[in-house]
């Protein structure tokens, strides 16, 4: 049986009433026989039947033990955090998503758990960073916005060697093309709010852990923490795993396509996209996933934020926002949006340059995305001869 066809007859109909469509229990508690006494419910913060039902299946599409759902993907990266105690040390990719990089930072520094940053794409330097504190390893591949690419399998060795957990934000590529607890690692972490719930309508986290120990303590801080997941949006959820193979496949198609076409325009600086050949970790990427994701970053040879800012506010049918992974098409510029809470010079050493570019590439005919591509690099081309012209006029009148 396809993983399709599986996940799709995994999610049950309802036994009292036949409904096709998970119900959504929208209560905050359950009525009990006698105290203690109740039929496997007490309270919708420690376990609700609709989000009970989700945990359950992202947990077999992760092919891991234990899933839990939570009110944001920043909430799931929380709960992985509070793993740890104060004088524990965090190993972490140097292109780290932004939000969490400001709770790493931020919050927990605070607390006395440390956090050093990598460029995790050279085995060679996990090892080097590691040191006899490091207790989580945390990898985002792809990473956001530059889509490095860090061989899972090599990490996980030196996770277990150190005695210590890897943890993989899945988010970019989703459960459809990777599958990091069969490569190895401890804990997978999504935003469900991209490819998994796909349609820019909820925000929603979920860890997957790959033993029933692991995943018994994530529950436990989910209860105690209280961020979970709602059963509306917990609804919203399943109904997008019902999707997410279709999705994620033209997704990549699309991507592939845009990824091509930017590789050859003048206008443009480097193209970022794991299927790629030119791509740095392009076979690392071939090997781990069966696809390559519906993300696309790249640079403008402009490289400031006046000429990213004329791109981004010039497209049509890419919309200029925040997130990503829904059937229509966003774009943004991560050093003034995502990554802004990261100092510059930090944000520059990890790639994100000033015009630096990220592609969320929808389902839409790929011919139009292009076409809209080319119509926003025509106005950056125009307002960079503009301001070359006007330069020399100045050169030519102080002579």
């Amino acid at each position: 049986m396809s993983n399709a066809t599986q996940l799709l007859h995994s999610i049950p109909s309802d036994p009292l009433t036949g409904a096709i469509s998970v119900p959504i229990y929208q209560t905050s508690t359950f009525v009990q026989d006698a105290p203690g006494e109740n039929k496997g419910y007490d309270y919708s913060r420690t376990g609700n039947p609709t989000r009970a039902t989700l945990e359950s299946l992202i947990a077999k599409l992760e092919n891991g033990s234990t899933g839990v759902a939570f009110g944001s993907g920043l909430a799931a990266i929380d709960a992985v955090v509070k793993l740890l105690s104060a004088g524990d040390e965090i190993l972490a990719v140097d292109d780290i998503y932004g939000g969490a990089f400001r709770l790493f930072t931020h919050i927990y520094e605070k607390f006395g758990i440390k956090v050093n940053y990598t460029d995790t794409t050279n085995i060679e330097n996990v090892v080097d960073a590691v040191t006899s504190k490091t207790k989580l390893i945390w990898i985002e591949t792809p990473t956001n916005p530059t889509l490095k690419i860090s061989d899972i399998a090599s990490i996980a060795e030196v996770a277990k060697a150190n005695n210590c957990l890897l943890c993989i934000d899945n988010t970019f590529a989703s459960p459809i093309l990777q599958k990091p607890l069969d490569l190895g690692a401890d804990i997978v972490v999504h935003s469900a709010t991209k490819y998994i719930g796909g349609h820019s309508d909820l925000i929603a986290g979920l860890v997957i852990t790959k033993t029933k120990e692991l995943g018994d303590k994530i529950k436990f801080i989910q209860n105690a923490s209280g961020a979970i997941l709602a059963p509306f949006d917990s609804w919203l959820v399943i109904r997008g795993l019902e999707t997410v193979h279709l999705r994620v496949k033209q997704h990549c198609e699309n991507a592939q396509k845009i990824a091509e076409f930017l590789e050859q325009q003048p206008e443009v600086d480097k193209v970022f996209y794991p299927g790629l050949p030119t791509h740095l970790n392009h076979k690392i990427a071939k090997k781990q996933s069966t696809g390559f994701g519906g993300v696309v970053s790249f640079s403008l040879k402009e490289d400031n934020i006046e000429a990213a800012k004329i791109f981004v506010t010039s497209t049509h049918y890419f919309k200029l926002a925040e997130s990503l992974g829904g059937i229509k098409s966003l774009l943004c510029h991560p050093a003034t949006m995502t990554h802004k809470s990261i100092p510059a010079e930090t944000r520059k050493a990890a790639g994100v340059s000033d015009g630096l570019i990220r592609l969320s590439v929808g389902i839409e005919e790929a011919g139009d995305l292009i076409e809209d591509l080319k119509q926003a690099l025509k106005k950056v081309k125009a307002a960079v001869r503009a301001s070359t012209n006007i330069s020399l006029n100045k050169k030519t009148e102080l002579v």
